[in-house]
């Protein structure tokens, strides 16, 4: 019996117990919830960018087309920043200034005692409310009271230069004066608008009045 024993003990003690540990499976990702977190520098050289980047094979943040606000703004650019169908020659004076969202050409013009004039180019589908209400709405500017559709073309110089029909406008107001040429051109109507104090608008006369002869169109 004790032999027996003995025997049991020993075989028990030859054996060599071995603990294996196995892996636990990945929990399945539940509907909403946030992907984890990649370490993108263990990506493979040329890999499309993931995570913070955008996923692979998905526009990133910002792209037009992952953003409707991104895609609205890329809708919006204004339209100076295309080619003009309008081109002109300043005088040698006159000093530019970058155009803006809204104007396609604009100038200073200097005058005496830091009084200056400002010329503006801008441009407008359609007719904008026709001949008279622009006439009228620049007078407005200048502080002059409207009239009638008689009175204002009376008041107009036609000029025709490189086949476009101008009208010059030439207003001496209560604070400012105005020069200015409406040119309809392809479905738009164009405005070359000069404001300033009256002795430097009475002095740039000559000068706007060659200057609109300049002004043809670069599309047939």
């Amino acid at each position: 019996m004790v032999v027996s024993l003995v025997m049991l003990v020993t075989g028990c003690r030859d054996r060599e117990i071995t603990a294996y540990r196995a892996p636990k499976e990945a929990a399945p990702a539940l509907p909403g919830a946030p992907a984890a977190r990649i370490n993108t520098n263990d990506l493979p050289p040329g890999h499309p960018p993931i995570g913070a980047q955008g996923q692979a094979g998905q526009p990133a943040a910002g792209d037009p087309a992952a953003d409707p606000m991104a895609a609205m703004a890329a809708q919006s650019v204004p339209t100076s920043t295309g080619p003009n169908v309008i081109a002109w020659t300043a005088p040698a004076g006159w000093q530019a200034k970058a155009p803006g969202s809204i104007r396609k050409g604009s100038y200073t013009i200097p005058g005496d005692g830091g009084a200056a004039g400002d010329l503006a180019v801008t441009a407008f589908p359609g007719d904008t409310g026709g001949l008279v209400a622009n006439v009228n709405r620049w007078r407005g500017q200048v502080g002059l009271p409207s009239i009638s559709e008689a009175e204002v073309q009376a008041n107009l110089q036609h000029v025709d230069a490189n086949g476009l029909h101008m009208e010059i406008v030439i207003l001496t107001g209560t604070s400012n004066s105005l020069l200015g040429a409406i040119v309809p051109h392809l479905g738009q109507t164009w405005f070359f608008k000069l404001v300033g104090p009256e002795a430097i608008v009475a002095r740039e006369k000559p000068a706007f009045l060659e200057f609109v002869r300049t002004i043809k169109p670069t599309q047939p």
